[in-house]
């Protein structure tokens, strides 16, 4: 005859002393007090494995924190798990971990997380802007919260004050990567579904504006501003070299020495340096070549071509180009990034293939077997089209019209090509 175990009362658990080793006091069922030599006492349940059928102990808490009703509950509920097949103490261990997880999913954690993936497909000063977009906007309020536990109208309430100071398209950009961060959480289980897919409809949306640019027959103005402006020679370089490659103002800024190869007449710029992460080879002319030599006595011995003017070691900012065509008296008609524009409007308008000036301009190919072919079709004919252009800033520099050997035919011709 099985034994008959006397519930305890909350006075005997009240009153249980410590004695010189420690002792149990049993309630039935599997819950007992453990009395310690030094007086605390602890609830545990004492059971079976529901499938090694080994002796367990659940801690349950200590007493008087957990009293005796609560004890008995938590009894009930260990029982029930059970009888359903489930081991209380791995159970609640899983428990644990997973909320340990879920702490650790922060908003900053996982965006962190996106971010290591995201910034291997963007240019380096694009990355720097994202992160530092997170950094003043979000994380400040936001950067704690589990991402599973994000909510759209604290997040609305987070940016209004960036909209509000008129910087709609920075916000337009801000909920886009938020976006992506919480796909990403989706993605990876981090969080069933994403709360903000439709925040960007509670933001009035950023008025649609061309890159700042000038038309072809401009460019003698702005060449003729050139030559008169008080600028710093480097400066002056970096603007030419930029307009003569096609180059973005980041590309063009950040030339190294070693990029150049002057017996290939060619400047590589390696997959980091360029947005879409894929290198990117420019025939030089020799109006590009023209520069380079002029810069040589001033930053040859240095690993950037134009070196910035306070940390000589380290290139000029990309912006360098912008402030100093905005003080030539091209504010708000042309941006650096705009000679880009310049280029590919006069080399459509010359009747050059528009697949071989997208590929000057690095735009990328999504088909992989066609820009493969690209690289090795385009680039005998890159060289033509970028001396026909080098020849054309030239002219414009001298303020005559250009002579053409007609539609699409270069003045002259790279190494003979």
């Amino acid at each position: 005859m099985p034994r008959i175990t006397k519930p305890l009362t909350n006075t005997e658990v009240k009153n249980a002393k410590p004695k010189d080793k420690e002792y149990v006091l049993s309630d039935g069922d599997g819950l007992i007090l453990r009395v310690k030599p030094k007086g605390s006492k602890l609830w545990l349940f004492n059971y079976y494995h529901p499938v090694t059928k080994k002796r367990k102990n659940l801690s349950l808490g200590q007493y008087p924190t957990l009293s005796l009703a609560d004890a008995r509950k938590c009894r009930a509920q260990s029982k029930e798990m059970l009888t359903q097949g489930q081991d209380p103490k791995e159970s609640r261990d899983d428990k644990l971990v997973q909320e340990a997880l879920a702490a650790s999913h922060t908003l900053r954690n996982v965006t962190l997380d996106w971010f290591e993936i995201k910034k291997t497909k963007i240019a380096e000063s694009t990355a720097t802007s994202i992160w530092r977009t997170f950094e003043n906007h979000l994380f400040p309020t936001l950067g704690h919260r589990a991402i599973d536990k994000l909510l759209a109208p604290e997040v609305i309430a987070a940016i209004k004050p960036l909209a509000a100071r008129g910087t709609l398209e920075t916000t337009s950009k801000l909920i886009g990567y938020l976006n992506g961060v919480m796909t990403y959480a989706v993605n990876t289980g981090l969080t069933h579904h994403n709360p903000l897919a439709g925040i960007r409809a509670a933001f009035e949306p950023p008025k649609a504006t061309n890159m700042l640019t000038i038309k072809p027959e401009e460019l003698p103005e702005f060449m003729k501003a050139i030559s008169f402006a008080s600028i710093k020679l480097t400066t002056r370089c970096l603007i030419e070299w930029q307009l003569h490659t096609m180059v973005r103002p980041y590309e063009a800024s950040g030339t190294l020495w070693a990029e150049i190869d002057l017996e290939e007449r060619t400047w590589t710029i390696p997959p980091e340096r360029m947005k879409k992460k894929r290198q990117h080879v420019i025939p030089l002319t020799d109006q590009a070549i023209a520069i380079l030599e002029r810069m040589k006595p001033l930053s040859a011995h240095r690993e950037h071509v134009f070196p910035s003017d306070r940390k000589p070691s380290e290139p000029c900012n990309s912006q360098t180009a912008n402030r100093a065509i905005k003080r030539m008296g091209f504010k708000n008609r042309l941006v650096s990034h705009g000679m880009r524009s310049i280029a590919s409007t006069a080399l459509n308008e010359q009747g050059f293939d528009a697949d071989v000036i997208e590929s000057a301009l690095a735009h990328v190919d999504n088909n992989e077997v066609r820009r493969a072919y690209n690289r090795a079709e385009y680039f005998a004919r890159r060289k033509i089209m970028m001396c026909w252009w080098s020849d054309f800033i030239q002219a414009a520099e001298r303020d005559i019209p250009i002579a053409t050997g007609g539609k699409g035919k270069a003045l002259r011709i790279i190494n003979g090509i």
